[in-house]
């Protein structure tokens, strides 16, 4: 069986309608096992990162694109982050005691949503996602109609084993043929069902939707869970703390201990490894 992490774009030929497709299995599940996560909020978590995948493919540079949220409902974060060469990682922290309802609103209740697309190199930007619809896929259409003023249209499923996602839009310079290609394809996209996203393989879903229509496919791109988290990022975040602050630790401590939030890796530093950080050369 072919893996069903894969991403892969396309386009509607001579037109201004592009769009992306991305099933996500072994990658999915790996994130998904680093916590007990009850099945909303994993489902929530499928979709995100998802979701991650999609919009990271309009970069035009090396980075990372991240989805977060800050809530008050169940869901207390929610995090999804896609690089430029498709490796992802994602996680959520949640309060099991409040898990009363499901849907996207009650996982979340009042909050935050931004999208933060970071360079290797260059400036960080952030854009705030309105939270004014019922899911995820309609508040990142908001977005992208209010901030990129592209029209998107987004269609995200997960279940226990795969998430799976579809992603239609419309380019600045569109024509009249354009917009009614547009208005074609979103309604046939309109007919897609969860089970069809989930399972089949790209070629099949696009002429299942669009076989009237003359769609270009490009090359798959494979996508891996891959944390970017190492010990010198570690200890950078060690200096942001400051170095009065870290002493302190050390002297009530022993040593200063940091695990990653998103592969629980450990990371342990000691009065040495303190001093070297903090004035280049140990005591010892």
């Amino acid at each position: 069986m072919a893996s069903r992490d894969q991403f892969q774009r396309f386009i509607f030929e001579h037109s201004q309608v592009r769009g992306a497709w991305v099933q996500l299995g072994e990658s999915y599940r790996e994130i998904g096992s680093q916590a007990p996560y009850p099945d909303s909020v994993r489902q929530l978590l499928g979709e995100s990162l998802v979701a991650s995948v999609l919009m990271s493919s309009s970069l035009k540079f090396e980075g990372t694109l991240s989805l977060q949220a800050q809530g008050e409902g169940p869901v207390r974060t929610l995090m999804a982050e896609c690089s430029h060469d498709r490796y992802i990682r994602g996680l959520a922290r949640f309060d099991e005691h409040s898990m009363a309802e499901e849907s996207f609103e009650a996982l979340l209740g009042e909050g935050r949503m931004a999208i933060t697309i970071t360079p290797d190199k260059g400036q960080r930007y952030q854009g705030v996602v309105p939270r004014e619809e019922s899911n995820l896929a309609g508040c990142l259409e908001d977005y992208f109609d209010r901030s990129e003023q592209i029209a998107t249209s987004l269609f995200l499923f997960a279940d226990d084993n795969c998430a799976a996602g579809l992603m239609l839009q419309r380019l600045p310079g569109h024509t009249e043929e354009d917009d009614d290609l547009w208005e074609r394809v979103n309604h046939l996209a309109r007919t897609v069902e969860a089970g069809e996203l989930l399972e089949l393989d790209s070629t099949t879903l696009l002429y299942r939707l669009f076989n009237e229509e003359t769609v270009r496919l490009f090359d798959s791109e494979p996508v891996a869970f891959r944390c970017s988290c190492s010990r010198e990022r570690t200890e950078k975040a060690l200096e942001a703390i400051g170095k009065d602050e870290c002493y302190s630790i050390l002297e009530e401590q022993g040593s200063i201990e940091m695990d990653c939030q998103f592969c629980h890796a450990h990371y342990r530093f000691d009065r040495n490894d303190i001093d070297h950080l903090f004035t280049g050369h140990t005591l010892h």
